[in-house]
Order: C-alpha cells, then sequence, then structure tokens
C-alpha cells in the first residue's frame, strides 16, 4: 500500500476552512473536470467526477464536524486516477493562533505507473484542494 501526504498551515482558524473545504458536493467542473454529479447526500452520498478519459465515483465515508475530519473512498478501479483501493483522510486542526493546519492523507494501490508517479498524482490533487480553499477563504 502506498501513502500520499500532504500538510499545510492556513492562516485561517479550522471552522473557517472545515466549512470551506469540508462539503463533499461542493466540487465544481473545471480544469479537467466536465462535470461532478452527486447521489445522496451526508455519509455514504456518492459523487461522480467526470474527466476526459473517464470518471471517478467517490463515496462519502466519514464527516464528523466535531473533529473536523472527513474521509472518502474511491469505489471504481476503472477511474483515470492512477490507483486502485483508494481512501483519503482529510483531519483539520486548530492551532489555537489563528491558523490552522490541514492534514490530508490517501492511500491505494498504484495503477499503470510506478509508485513515485501515483504519490505525485494524488499530493497534486491535495495542495490543489487545499489552495482553492485558501483563495476562497481571500488567504491567496
Amino acid at each position: 500500500m502506498s501513502t500520499a501526504n500532504v500538510t499545510k498551515t492556513l492562516n485561517a482558524n479550522a471552522q473557517a476552512v472545515w466549512e470551506q473545504l469540508s462539503p463533499f458536493d461542493r466540487l465544481q467542473a473545471g480544469g479537467n473536470i466536465t462535470a461532478v454529479e452527486y447521489e445522496g447526500e451526508g455519509v455514504g452520498m456518492i459523487r461522480t467526477i467526470k474527466m476526459g478519459a473517464g470518471e471517478v465515483v467517490e463515496r462519502l465515508e466519514v464527516h464528523d464536524a466535531a473533529t473536523t475530519t472527513f474521509s472518502y473512498r474511491i469505489l471504481n478501479d476503472d477511474s483515470p486516477l492512477p490507483f486502485t483501493d483508494y481512501s483519503a483522510t482529510v483531519i483539520i486542526r486548530d492551532n489555537n493562533d489563528g491558523t490552522s493546519t490541514v492534514d490530508w492523507t490517501g492511500t491505494f494501490e498504484p495503477r499503470g505507473v510506478p509508485e513515485a508517479d501515483a504519490i505525485k498524482v494524488a499530493t497534486g490533487i491535495y495542495a490543489g484542494a487545499i489552495k482553492g480553499t485558501k483563495i476562497a477563504l481571500g488567504l491567496d
């Protein structure tokens, strides 16, 4: 099993970051994503992300506002991403100084590419989502 991780400190409290980053139904089309569809709500909801070469089907596994933690899993092994058995957890920690730290960790089996390349794809996704959160909060 391979692990990818991005940990970033943001100049915003954990609640503000949680409210921006944790909604599983907030992802929108743009860049490589051509469409996003949602089924259900809350834990167990399904998000289908359509990309040029296929789609990624994800399920929200955990969404806990008290611990500012959420987890999700990719359900389809035929996604265009170079992973199988993929799951990720995001934890947002309040640093009690007006900042918070986002810790995003994914585990998976690389598929079709060397492990280092799969890790690079995953960390790029995480870093991009965190950067989008910073921009949405007016921090970047």
